[in-house]
């Protein structure tokens, strides 16, 4: 955890925390050590970009995963809208 907050610029509490609010759920290893994926360290550093300009962490918590969410419905949008281009047409 240490290593993981170092890299991320924030603290092993911080990080904690963003695992009590549900952002991010670390895997754990063998030993009980946490283990965190470069993913949920990007979401981590967000989170600690918003908490820095004065977002409460519980609403930086919220606005990350909410633009999380809609990053994939654009990305779904965009596959969705792509595999309609290119399925020929039916006859009517």
């Amino acid at each position: 955890m240490g290593r993981a907050a170092a890299m991320t610029g924030t603290t092993p509490g911080f990080l904690r925390a963003l695992g009590d609010q549900g952002l991010i759920t670390p895997l754990r290893s063998d030993g009980g050590h946490r283990r965190y994926s470069r993913y949920q360290l990007r979401i981590a550093m967000r989170a600690r970009d918003l908490v820095d300009q004065g977002t409460p962490i519980e609403a930086a918590c919220r606005i990350v995963i909410l633009e999380d969410q809609l990053e994939e419905a654009l990305h779904i949008n965009q596959q969705l809208r792509h595999g309609a281009g290119q399925q020929p047409a039916t006859g009517t």
